[in-house]
């Protein structure tokens, strides 16, 4: 499949020719912010990574970390005054697993572990006041078990928390209880994977009414599956699809995939498959699982990634590669119409446990309401940041307005360090070029944004964390008007 003619060739080469790269004309207000650093086993894979949640009424909320052991919860209204600020205080055996809001309250998730069990507990904070609920306990496994999970539905009104049951390490079913907002228990369930077999995985989702799609990559991964639970009914419906098999001789196999459950309950699946043998790049498929009425399987011509599209993302990124990899799946965006954006981005380590970490290239990947393919681009981007950081200050953030799917991204353009806005019309797949955002963030060993912190109030206003210059020591929150 060639590039779309509704894309111009030029977006392919964004970063590549220099274009001009013009200010907006906007204000920005900005306020003292305190933050810490998180210290985590894992840097490259953060259990909260949107620290910044809107609020439908106006202004936001926001998970900070002020200390070691000390996290708060904070109110800020839309001229970043705060109204309230609850301070968390943790042990050292803990830490926080989720943040979300729902109507009336935020909810944290504290996971800990201590002596010979782990533990997974939630409590609330009111909206309107900052008020804390006393501590609630989830669950309870033991400390040499795989460490529990937890996971909201779209609107925060549910959650589901759970712990598996391995044998030999390896997962033979989960165990997992359903709570609606104000923590009170609706389900006990046990997800079982005894017909798995040995190698597949897994993931959770919760819908806004509570039902639970359990979701796997299986059969050798091959195939993509997904199991609906009801709290009224004992039955289980399923869904799968192979997108993995022996083409031409060659056996693929899922070697990254997302999921993504709407508010209305319709699941989105995308996967990338590779050669087994040779692990080179071999296509992009994408799968809707509807579950209403009799349900409904929606499978969309799979994307193949040609010789042409790895001269393409050389191109566009004014690289050299042999071959692709370190592209990864890291977001479904969905418009009202129902046209879906795929993003995929190049991540890598320099190698060793304190190399740099980078991100390049994002890869774009427009589905029209009808999961027919219409468009694809290539934005280029080159990001780099000191280990400690991982990637919690480079990569992206995004946002669907409409027909717009807004990308946010920390860069050193033509030597000014800024954060810069694009617009992907979702429709055409037409990229507008990088527009500095004004902050002028600092570019030096020393957190000068902090990703998990990009957030919308709305289509033109935009809340973020940066350092604006080498000399201050600070971060500061600062809200972006775009005019």
């Amino acid at each position: 499949m060639r590039f779309s003619s509704a894309v111009p060739a030029g977006i392919l080469l964004l970063g590549l020719l220099g274009s001009p790269v013009m200010g907006l004309a906007q204000k920005v207000k900005s306020a003292p912010f305190s933050y810490v650093p998180e210290q985590s086993d894992d840097r490259y894979n953060q259990r909260v990574l949107r620290k910044t949640l809107p609020l439908p009424a106006g202004g936001f909320v926001i998970l900070a970390h002020k200390a070691a052991t000390e996290y708060a919860v904070e109110r800020y209204d839309t001229d970043l005054k705060r109204t309230w600020s609850t301070a968390l205080s943790l042990t050292a055996d803990q830490a926080i697993d989720a943040f979300t809001i729902s109507g009336s309250q935020a909810t944290v998730i504290v996971h800990q572990k201590s002596g010979a069990s782990q533990t997974l507990s939630a409590l609330t904070l009111d909206l309107a006041s900052g008020q804390k609920s006393p501590q609630k306990k989830l669950l309870e496994t033991a400390a040499r078990d795989r460490r529990p999970g937890v996971t909201f539905s779209p609107d925060g009104t549910k959650l589901v928390a759970w712990r598996y049951l391995t044998r030999d390490v390896q997962i033979r079913a989960i165990s997992a209880s359903v709570f609606d907002e104000k923590l009170t228990k609706l389900k006990d369930r046990t997800y079982d994977f005894h017909d798995q077999g040995g190698f597949f995985s897994t993931t959770i989702h919760v819908g806004n009414d509570g039902t639970q799609y359990v979701t796997l990559v299986a059969d050798d991964m091959k195939k993509l599956s997904v199991r609906r639970y009801l709290n009224s009914s004992p039955d289980i419906k399923v869904m799968s699809v192979a997108v993995g098999g022996t083409f031409g001789g060659k056996v693929v196999n899922v070697f990254d995939s997302r999921f993504s459950l709407q508010a209305d309950n319709t699941l989105y699946a995308a996967a990338i498959c590779n050669e087994r043998e040779t692990g080179l790049y071999h296509s992009l498929k994408l799968v809707k699982f509807d579950f209403s009425g009799d349900g409904d399987m929606k499978f969309a011509p799979e994307f193949k990634f040609t010789p042409e599209y790895l001269t393409a993302a050389n191109k566009a990124s004014n690289a050299s590669a042999k071959r692709l990899e370190d592209i990864y799946l890291t977001d479904l965006l969905l418009t009202d119409e129902k046209q879906l954006v795929v993003v995929a981005e190049k991540k890598y380590e320099e190698g060793g446990e304190e190399s740099p970490g980078h991100t390049r290239e994002l890869h774009l990947f427009g589905y029209n309401e009808y999961q027919a393919p219409t468009w694809h681009s290539i934005i280029a981007k080159d990001q780099v940041a000191p280990a400690a950081e991982g990637f919690s200050s480079i990569g992206y953030r995004a946002a669907v307005f409409g027909q717009d799917v807004q990308f946010v991204t920390w860069e050193k353009i033509k030597n000014k360090s800024d954060l810069y806005l694009r617009r992907v019309n979702a429709q055409t797949g037409v990229v507008q070029e990088p527009k500095a955002l004004g902050l002028n963030v600092a570019a030096d060993q020393n957190p000068s944004y902090v990703k998990d912190f990009t957030a919308w109030l709305d289509p033109k206003t935009i809340i973020g964390v940066s350092r604006p210059s080498k000399k201050s020591a600070a971060l500061m929150l600062n809200k972006i008007v775009v005019k």
